[in-house]
């Protein structure tokens, strides 16, 4: 057997920090629950680099008397506990005593503290786990903390840390959750020298969450406040209409804890259910109130997870809380459109449409639109929004054309794809069933063409063969509001974004703007496309690039196909069924539904009785 040695005091430090500081957000979560349980009303972070070499937070809690200041950084110091027993009703967001000591362990921290009462304040140093200064310092009451270079003493350990935006993000994450889990404390957080968020501190949820997460998403919220069973559950949850493409706008808290609760996520999910579309899901920020002995929070190190006694009255209170919000407070989805003035005729014999309040007209132009640019673009029926327009471009409208009703398509037509070389059996198109399936008769046998999942198919493979994707310019970029881990997701990805035809770019504030999306999508849905994306990257985050890039375009060619319900004309229907016969190799949508569906006249004729 090996000789057992006693570790010294410094290995042992850097062994425990592993458990608690992990990265940048790690330190700003403990110090930030340390801040609160001081009971600051006020609390600044600021971070440079992505929290890697400068985190400072600043406090107007109760302060740390001089006398108690070495205390903070002694392993398992804490003021939250005493005995075993104190376990069984933890009231507070920090009680473990390991946090400061871990973080001075690995980084070097400056403290300026001053407690009620005391007339000096005290300014306290130390680097890896030694001692450099202990002294008196004028500051106000409260407390400040800085911490600089993060593992500067275990440089392994730094490989680890991601790109500074990425680490960045992750901080901002945490200030958000703290922030809506205390409305009643302002919050304001300064990243790389610009202040990205503050809040209110009023104490009510729905302006927190509008600070943090804005307007759009606030606006679709209802109002929970339910009890049973001594326990109730507040906050808030989106309307059925409002639901997203991820899970990632689900904030669940107990007693003001951020934590993990699958209970909770199936709960709110099953109150849901059909209420909204499949694939889709509902956000909400809610905080659970229960007697602290009934819920065990000293199960995970970083305090993320915790046990209940019983799950069934949490599933329960949940459930029933949020359906009961958005039965009574569900409403109809209202259309939004905009407010054009008449159309004018100019000197030159052209029609001017321009919204009110708006001096530049918008040039529109009528042209008929032949079978072939059908299937290269999204369904006919589809009029292109005005930031659907490839900028640059002047739509323009002739009297010659108002003769007959024509659609609207951009001024040049798009690009062409080629048509496959393979030989097209013979077929004769029979009809539209319920303006979704064509059906065509091929060599003695009836098909059953279902046209979205076919031409979805069709864009995808084009996609996939494209050497490079052809984009357009959008006249107006569309921003769309992320949450903070969608937001890190897909910043991570812009490259992948580019190969797959769109121009995102980081915009701040866990916000990107897209500047370009694929010419056959037309600028259709890109927000909705983009937070699916993102929850798809974030589901899979170890997944090689050519799968990812099979998510975006997965989504893109849903979206750029003719839908069900579309109208299209005999033209368009020769042509879409000579095209997809073209390429046996299309059986299936990318989401592996059939896109034909073959009756034979055998099958025919025995339903009638003649075989």
């Amino acid at each position: 057997m090996s000789e057992i040695n006693i570790l010294p005091k410094e290995v042992y430090q850097l062994i425990a920090a592993g458990e608690v500081v992990e990265r940048p957000s790690s330190v700003v979560k403990e110090m930030l629950e340390n801040s609160v349980d001081a009971g600051a009303k006020n609390i600044t972070v600021e971070i440079k680099n992505g929290g890697s070499t400068y985190i400072r937070i600043t406090d107007d809690g109760s302060g740390i008397p001089k006398s108690e200041v070495k205390k903070v950084f002694m392993p398992h110091a804490t003021s939250k506990i005493k005995t075993g027993s104190d376990l069984d009703s933890i009231a507070t967001l920090g009680f473990r005593g390991e946090a400061m000591s871990s973080i001075a362990a690995v980084a070097r921290v400056e403290l300026l503290t001053r407690a009620k009462g005391e007339e000096l304040g005290t300014r306290y140093e130390i680097a890896g786990g030694e001692e450099l200064d202990f002294s008196d310092a004028g500051c106000p009451e409260g407390t400040t903390v800085v911490v600089r270079d993060i593992f500067f003493n275990t440089p392994a350990r730094m490989k680890f840390l991601k790109k500074d935006v990425t680490e960045g993000n992750s901080v901002a994450g945490i200030v958000d959750r703290m922030a809506i889990s205390h409305p009643e404390v302002s919050f304001r957080f300064i990243r790389e020298g610009k202040q990205t968020l503050i809040t209110s501190g009023n104490g009510e949820l729905k302006s927190a969450v509008y600070s943090v997460f804005g307007k759009e998403f606030s606006d679709g919220l209802a109002e929970v406040d339910y009890s049973v069973n001594g326990m109730r559950v507040t906050g808030l949850v989106t309307r059925p209409a409002a639901a997203r493409k991820s899970r990632a706008m689900q904030f669940f808290f107990i007693n003001s804890r951020s934590v993990r609760c699958a209970t909770a996520t199936a709960a709110l999910e099953q109150a849901y259910k059909n209420s909204v579309m499949v694939g889709k899901f509902p956000g909400c920020v809610l905080n659970i109130e229960c007697d602290t002995s009934f819920v065990d929070v000293n199960v995970h190190p970083a305090k993320i997870e915790v046990r209940f006694a019983n799950e069934r009255p949490v599933f329960e209170l949940v459930y029933y809380g949020v359906k009961s919000a958005i039965e009574t407070q569900d409403k109809p989805k209202e259309a939004h459109f905009p407010d054009y003035k008449a159309p004018a005729l100019t000197a030159s014999g052209k029609i001017d449409i321009r919204p009110r309040n708006e001096e530049k007209p918008v040039q529109l132009q009528f042209k008929q639109k032949t079978p072939d640019d059908f299937w290269q673009v999204a369904a006919p029926s589809s009029k292109p929004e005005r930031n659907e327009v490839l900028a640059g471009e002047a739509f323009k409208i002739s009297l010659d054309d108002l003769t007959e009703k024509k659609e609207y398509a951009p001024a040049e037509a798009p690009v062409k794809e080629e048509s496959p070389n393979t030989d097209v059996p013979d077929f004769r198109i029979v009809g539209e069933a319920f303006k979704t399936y064509i059906i065509a008769e091929i060599e003695g046998a009836l098909y059953f063409i279902d046209k979205h999942a076919a031409h979805e198919r069709m864009n995808f493979e084009k996609l996939k063969r494209s050497t490079q994707i052809n984009s357009q310019l959008l006249l107006q970029p569309v921003a769309v509001r992320l949450s903070p881990e969608e937001y890190n997701a897909v910043c991570d990805n812009l490259g992948l974004y580019s190969k797959c035809g769109f121009a995102v770019e980081d915009f701040g504030g866990n916000t990107v703007i897209v500047r370009e999306c694929p010419s056959m999508l037309g600028g259709e849905d890109i927000a909705d496309l983009i937070v699916e994306t993102a929850g798809k990257l974030l589901d899979g985050k170890t997944d090689i690039t050519p799968e990812r890039m099979d998510w975006i375009f997965h989504s893109t060619s849903c979206r750029a196909a003719v839908k069900a319900g579309d109208y299209t004309s005999p033209q368009e229907r020769e042509l879409f069924v000579k095209r997809l016969l073209s390429m046996p190799d299309i059986r299936y949508c990318p989401h592996g539904r059939p896109v034909m569906i073959k009756m034979s006249k055998y099958d025919i004729e025995k339903q009638f009785g003649r075989a």
